[in-house]
């Protein structure tokens, strides 16, 4: 199955793209096999951003990174912004 990722901010600093596809097994599709996928896709650059990070799936915030998803769910990877 196949979920889309969206990367914001240093985030997609991080990844080098806007957003990317990412592929998963059907019996371990959730939250947390997605971001160890895309880790390991983009090394430690990456993986150094996404603890920091705050998620959506679907335009839902995500507490619980067991949470499971579904064929063409969307996944937004957002870093703490600054701003005033």
């Amino acid at each position: 199955m196949v979920v889309a990722v969206r990367y914001f901010a240093g985030a997609r600093a991080a990844a080098g793209v806007d957003g990317e596809d990412v592929g998963l097994p059907a019996d371990r599709a959730t939250v947390a096999a997605a971001l160890a996928a895309l880790e390991a896709r983009h090394g430690d650059r990456l993986t150094r951003v996404l603890p920091a990070c705050s998620y959506l799936l679907d335009g839902v915030a995500v507490r619980n990174l067991d949470t499971p998803v579904s064929p063409g769910s969307q996944l937004d990877v957002l870093p703490p912004f600054a701003g005033g």
